[in-house]
């Protein structure tokens, strides 16, 4: 049985108000050397929102229903909380854990997927925060494994997607006008958008793409099969950035959205956004507002599904994952619901980086 001391939940962070959103995003796009002017361009969607990203009251809400559900379990974990890009930073969470006595921490990111911000950048976030408060040789950092094929995440999409087509197919209270033919609905699953060369060097193994595109499609296979049943779907992205000569993942989103509305062979849309954990700001404004009046503008209905955030099935799963590690739960033993999983385990940081990890 592993020992692990306290839980280190780790989120991308997000401001709290107007005079935060400058400083946030400059530690978003810290070392690409982005005028503030250029900033302030992008910052529209959190200033129509009162300087306010919904990230940090999810997380905190998610660090509650963590720990009313470890203690139910009667596992005695504390939950440290740290962010990437704002307050708490990872390297007060880490200094808050070890002023508190632990130094064995299991990192459990709100990521689901394999990349590079999903993967690598967070371990080099831990590696940072460890160099950073001088506790390299006396704290570990751990992390639970990729879970994009957990049933615990993938349960509250398959209802989402399942309460979406019973929405569109009936009636509503203004007549059968409204209802939509399944033949008529098409199920899009979308995720945020990373550079093709990112894509393609997260595990070039897996075809064009890597292994965050195989995953992703992996999973809107097992969520369509189960809930949307000979309804056609795609996978699309959103919220791509930077230069725009430097090729990023297609089709996005609202693309996608008018060409079905151009082939005139699609009447609804569900929006699926199964890249993300909790409804951010990128889900809130790039498809509750964006993709939205996309359809809008095309004559189409829509249907955003909510992302897993604190569904009871989540929640469990994440602890089930906590468990897993703690009971040191074989590979081969571990819930998935794809050919893809269940995801190897990583290598911890900092003191005691030995560990033998289950592959």
């Amino acid at each position: 049985m592993t020992t692990y001391d306290a839980i280190l939940l780790s989120s991308f962070g997000g401001p709290e108000g107007q005079d935060d959103v400058i400083p946030f995003l400059r530690n978003v796009t810290r070392g690409r050397g982005i005028p503030d002017e250029r900033l302030e361009e992008v910052a529209h969607h959190y200033r129509a929102h009162g300087g306010v990203s919904p990230i940090n009251e999810q997380n905190r809400r998610l660090k509650s229903a963590l720990e009313a559900e470890l203690a139910r379990r009667d596992i005695r974990l504390p939950i440290y909380w740290g962010n990437r890009n704002w307050d708490p930073y990872f390297a007060d969470a880490v200094r808050e854990a070890h002023d508190a006595g632990h130094d064995r921490l299991l990192a459990l990111v709100t990521s689901a997927y394999t990349s590079y911000s999903g993967v690598g950048q967070y371990r080099e976030d831990f590696e940072k925060a460890l160099a950073d408060t001088g506790l390299a040789d006396e704290v570990s950092i751990d992390r639970i494994r990729e879970y994009f094929d957990h049933p615990g995440f993938v349960t509250p999409l398959i209802e989402g997607v399942e309460a979406a087509v019973v929405e569109l197919t009936s009636d509503s209270a203004e007549g059968a006008a409204d209802a939509v033919a399944r033949d008529d609905i098409h199920v899009m699953f979308v995720t945020h958008s990373i550079p093709s060369a990112a894509a393609e060097a997260s595990g070039p193994q897996f075809g064009t793409g890597g292994a965050y595109v195989a995953q992703h499609c992996a999973v809107a296979h097992a969520i369509s099969e189960t809930a949307a049943a000979g309804i056609p779907w795609s996978l699309v992205y959103q919220s791509r950035s930077g230069d725009p000569r430097t090729p990023w993942l297609e089709p996005d989103i609202n693309d996608a959205i008018a060409d079905l509305a151009a082939a005139g062979l699609t009447k609804a849309v569900i929006i699926v956004p199964f890249g993300f954990v909790s409804d951010h700001m990128e889900v809130l404004w790039d498809l509750d507002n964006e993709a939205t009046a996309t359809a809008i503008e095309n004559g189409l209905r829509s249907v955003r599904v909510p992302t897993p955030g604190t569904h009871p099935a989540f929640v469990a799963g994440l602890v089930d994952l906590i468990e897993e590690r703690l009971n040191d739960v074989p590979l081969q033993q571990r819930p998935h619901l794809t050919d893809l999983g269940p995801w190897p385990d990583h290598e911890p940081v900092g003191a005691r980086a030995e560990k033998v990890v289950a592959r």
